[in-house]
């Protein structure tokens, strides 16, 4: 019985092994010279000027929401376009669908004025 789960055991060795292997490496090889500049905390190479809890325009966001949804749309968009001999009219349809209400948000999110910067 305990045979059965020996590959598991030594995938999982393994697995740690190189998983905790280059932290300890970088530990023990890596030199340990700090000094002011390398711990002081810093934003873009210089010092901070604002407080790190300012609010942020809306914009930002939705800029990144609209890149996960197009992000998103061509992460489904290969796999559909190499089985679409094997899927039929069904899944053309289905993907009409999906691209007609992508393509349905973009236009609410530009006639919103969300894509213009000032």
């Amino acid at each position: 019985m305990l045979e059965n789960y020996l590959p598991v055991l030594v995938f999982l060795a393994l697995g740690a092994f190189f998983g905790i292997a280059p932290l300890l490496a970088g530990f023990l090889i890596a030199p340990h010279r700090p000094d002011s500049a390398k711990n002081s905390p810093y934003e873009c190479g210089f010092e901070a000027f604002e407080d790190s809890r300012m609010k942020f325009d809306v914009r930002y966001y939705l800029v990144a929401i609209l890149f996960i949804v197009f992000d998103l749309e061509i992460a489904f968009l290969f796999p559909w376009g190499t089985v679409l001999t094997e899927i039929g009219m069904f899944g053309y349809m289905a993907m009409v669908v999906f691209l007609s209400i992508l393509v349905i948000g973009f236009i609410y999110e530009w006639k919103k004025g969300a894509l213009e910067w000032e």
